[in-house]
């Protein structure tokens, strides 16, 4: 059988699934959620995790976005093994908005945090496990035997020489109680969990037919291009669009609450109609915004004491009597999130009802603001989740919807709108700066026994999640800090929240990516203040921490650490985050000051592993995402205005400069980890290392190709 994506509204789904007729329809309470009927439809929509007729069709919803990182694969992996059928069996819809599938481990109905397989790992192989065990008792109650001495094989359940499908079993099971007491199967009986199975939404890929939100195409439907104000922050002054009315296709442009829209019969159309608008803009509080002034405003707040992250012994009097003090000032950029596939919607609002085809993170927050911009009920919102070419975090923002609602709502037809390239990284909500100050003390011997950071910059979750910062520190703002591994006695972390004046977003590995940097760079800092071998520096430090200290080994070991080839330098890097814990080894060499990465090693403990392929396949890329970011990523304001347009300016690794990734990944029957951005935060440490151990010469701010230390 084909395997085939489907993406689903709620209705949709009764009619390709055939909730409304017989059938086994699963659904599962979650703590904290409303609790969904079991076997049918609340509120006429689908709550469930699968769905089985009676022609033995197999249907999953997956409640995650499929954004390249393979969930559609894992997350039907886990229901797979406990039914005990192959993926090949499955069709994947994707879930509509419903609180039965919120993310426990971040409250909403979100894709991010490295946590799809965290969050599913229990609850839908017990999904799974309920629908087997309501089948084989279906059987059992057909043929009058105990169904203990029933066993399930392939889609049947078996009783000796007789077998009946799932599908004949399928009406009479949904009759059954949903079992509470589940027994799930033991891992040495997994037959998928643990082992590479070709992904599900490649075939679609390879052949074109994958839908993802730019492809949408609806019964007519019209197209818009927006303009928005160049300065980040600005607003609408007024429009002349009289020479862009009559031009071909135009049938309207107007105002929206992000800038302008003009919509047309073709999108080519509406762009070349937006160019002829004339358009004032209001400049608004930025207009002399830089990025020179961002980093004044951080240095000036950094001088200010922060709130206490963590705080153990008394950090300031053991560096008041240490042998040694070292001190340094990290300062990291803005970043954008580039998705390849740029931000676009598109709506069909009616009177009573919108329809929504958007590749979004978040479909709840979604559902929402488009009720609200359009005037309707959350409930009265469908949100069809298409693929998505890239999140990274960026689609879990919300700005990329509101133009096309308006628009649908003033045309009464459905609009898509698409934002250019310029669009996107002029307008993003980017990964924070940071201004992180930090000091270590070492005693007579080389001994580390003072470690101390000062974190500053704005706050992401203040602004898309403000009740959790009212009277607590932003928990996406201290990650890779608050965990600092190394037995130290004396720690202290503090966090000083700074607003920069324009928004910023979640960025893959969020503070991961900027606090990893400045503690593993301090490390190699304190190791050379040390005398001491930086991989050997840290392993004395980690004798109570064995799963930290298992991958900072076996990444040194994979890596031949101390036995480059002559002419080749190491780094190492090592961070927990999102329960993975991983180290990486970056080998360089600088030649006639030109940077060459040969080779990155990378060890990870990500718990118990659902699909080795899309392990190793997100860790590769996720390194070459951060390794991107690390060598060039930098987003520049000046006079408020984002300098940087498209990726001549805003540069991305190429083919021929990704460097050979040898991932080693380690046994473990410890709960799943989160794989999609752990490896981003970690090579840019260890690529700078390297470079000091070619170099002498220190990497205290990013990127790397403009520190002037090395040529790339």
């Amino acid at each position: 059988m084909t395997h085939k994506i489907t993406d689903s509204s709620r209705r949709d789904f009764l009619k390709i699934t055939g909730l409304a007729g017989g059938g086994l329809v699963l659904g599962l309470s979650l703590t904290g959620c409303s609790k969904p009927s079991a076997l049918g439809a609340e509120g006429g929509q689908p709550v469930a995790w699968l769905k089985i007729d009676s022609e033995n069709a197999i249907t999953v919803l997956v409640d995650r976005s499929e954004m390249g990182q393979g969930v559609y694969t894992s997350l039907t992996q886990l229901l797979a093994e406990e039914l005990d059928v192959s993926l090949d069996a499955i069709r994947v819809v994707a879930a509509p908005v419903n609180a039965v599938y919120v993310n426990a481990l971040l409250g909403a109905q979100i894709t991010g945090g490295s946590s799809s397989v965290r969050d599913g790992w229990e609850k839908l192989r017990k999904a799974g496990a309920q629908a087997r065990m309501m089948l084989v008792q279906a059987a059992a109650t057909h043929w009058d035997v105990d169904a203990a001495k029933l066993t399930v094989q392939g889609g049947y359940v078996v009783n000796g020489s007789k077998r009946l499908s799932y599908g004949a079993l399928a009406e009479n099971a949904a009759k059954l109680p949903v079992p509470t007491d589940v027994t799930l199967k033991a891992a040495k009986d997994f037959k998928l969990i643990g082992k590479s199975q070709k992904r599900i939404d490649t075939p679609s890929k390879v052949d074109g037919s994958a839908l993802y939100g730019i492809d949408v195409k609806l019964p007519g439907m019209l197209h818009a291009a927006l303009a928005q104000p160049p300065v980040l922050g600005g607003s609408l002054n007024r429009f002349d669009a009289k020479a862009a009315e009559t031009l071909p296709g135009v049938k309207k442009i107007m105002a929206t609450s992000s800038g302008v829209v003009v919509v047309a019969d073709h999108y080519w159309q509406a762009r070349k109609a937006l160019a002829a608008v004339k358009i004032s803009w209001k400049a608004g509080p930025n207009a002399s915004l830089s990025t020179e002034g961002i980093k004044a405003k951080l240095r000036a707040a950094a001088s200010r004491p922060g709130r206490d992250v963590r705080k153990e012994g008394d950090a300031a009097a053991a560096i008041h009597g240490a042998a040694k003090v070292l001190s340094a000032t990290y300062e990291l950029p803005l970043l954008a999130h580039a998705t390849l596939e740029p931000q676009n919607c598109t709506a069909d609002v009616r009177q009573d009802s919108a329809d929504i085809h958007v590749n979004t993170q978040t479909q709840q927050v979604a559902q929402g603001v488009v009720a609200a911009v359009a005037g309707l009920k959350p409930e009265q919102v469908f949100i069809h989740t298409t693929l998505l070419g890239g999140g990274f975090g960026r689609r879990l923002e919300v700005d990329y919807l509101t133009a096309a609602v308006e628009a649908s709502k003033a045309m009464g037809k459905p609009v898509k709108v698409i934002w250019t390239r310029e669009d996107d990284t002029t307008h993003d909500a980017y990964r924070p700066p940071a201004h992180d100050q930090v000091t270590g003390a070492l005693d007579a011997q080389g001994n580390l026994i003072a470690w101390k950071l000062h974190l500053t910059g704005p706050s992401i979750t203040a602004r898309m999640f403000p009740a959790v910062v009212e009277t607590a520190i932003d928990p996406f703002a201290v990650e890779a800090a608050q965990n600092y591994p190394y037995d130290v006695p004396n720690i202290a972390v503090t966090y000083n929240r700074e607003e920069i004046g324009i928004n910023v977003g979640y960025w893959r590995s969020v503070s991961h990516g900027l606090n990893c940097f400045v503690a593993e760079s301090f490390m190699d800092e304190l190791a050379h203040a040390a005398g001491k071998d930086p991989y050997a520096f840290r392993a004395a430090l980690l004798s109570k921490q064995p799963r930290y200290k298992r991958v900072l080994d076996t990444a040194a070991e994979k890596a031949g650490w101390g036995k480059a080839p002559a002419g080749h330098f190491q780094g190492i890097a090592l961070m927990e985050g999102y329960g993975t814990y991983m180290a990486q080894v970056a080998e360089v060499s600088v030649e006639g000051g030109v940077l060459k990465i040969h080779r990155v090693t990378c060890a990870v403990d990500c718990g118990s592993v659902v699909n080795p392929n899309i392990v190793d396949q997100q860790i590769h890329g996720s390194i070459l995402f951060g390794l991107t970011a690390a060598l060039w990523g930098e987003i520049t304001l000046a006079g408020g205005q984002v300098q940087q347009k498209n990726f001549d300016s805003y540069r991305l690794l190429r083919l021929p400069e990704a460097p050979p990734i040898d991932v080693h990944v380690i046994d473990s029957t410890e709960a799943p980890g989160g794989l999609g951005e752990p490896g981003t935060a970690l090579i840019g440490p260890a690529v700078a290392n390297a470079i000091f151990a070619a170099t002498g010469k220190r990497l205290r701010a990013l990127p790397i190709a403009k520190q002037n230390i090395v040529k790339i």
